[in-house]
């Protein structure tokens, strides 16, 4: 192995993507996940600002000041840093995210992890986002690495199988407790014991 590849909402994110659902249906309790998910997911693949998603759910005022509310509620896991450093002796490490090109630059800005990976592909500012292998396919050619020499991390189970599909080992960080049959970890600090192979 060559290469790990961590996902972020879910893994490197305590926050899967639920909490915004909840964010926003405090002002707009009769909002559905179907009302709210195909606004966002515009912003993943770049078609829409961040800001967007607040205006078309139908939030007024200081939009900035809004998304800067949910983007505080989201904390990082700060176990995170040490499987980092210690990973980094061993392998390169990647980052492949849905994600808004805004909003993953303020996480990741704000919790300063971008000098921890050697590529990092956010859907946002490539247009494509998981599980379209593309997605994989583009971080795989940054990486300079074969499918083969990766393991990809993610805690959606229909992204781990878009990369196994591609000969990608994988591992479901499960912080969402869900049924899984495969290879499976619940911290970073197991996801550790896995891959360091001393």
């Amino acid at each position: 192995m060559k290469a790990v590849i961590l996902d972020m909402y879910g893994v490197i994110l305590k926050d899967s993507g639920d909490g915004f659902y909840s964010f926003v249906n405090r002002t707009f309790p009769d909002l559905t996940p179907a009302d709210i998910y195909p606004i966002w997911d515009k912003a993943d693949v770049g078609e829409i600002s961040s800001l967007e998603v607040f205006k078309r759910l139908g939030f007024k005022g200081n939009l900035c000041k809004i998304e800067k509310e949910y983007l505080d509620t989201v904390e990082i896991d700060e176990s995170f840093f040490e499987f980092a450093s210690s990973i980094k002796k061993y392998y390169k490490l990647a980052l492949i995210s849905n994600d808004s090109s805004e909003w993953s630059r303020y996480f990741r800005d704000k919790y300063k992890i971008n000098d921890y990976f050697d590529v990092i592909t956010v859907s946002g500012d490539i247009k494509i986002k998981k599980p379209d292998k593309q997605i994989f396919k583009h971080t795989l050619e940054k990486l300079g690495c074969l499918a083969s020499d990766c393991t990809y991390i993610d805690d959606r189970r229909y992204n781990l199988a878009a990369a196994q599909a591609l000969g990608m080992d994988t591992i479901l960080f499960n912080s969402r407790n869900v049924e899984y049959d495969g290879k499976a970890v619940t911290n970073f600090k197991e996801l550790a014991n896995r891959l360091i192979v001393k």
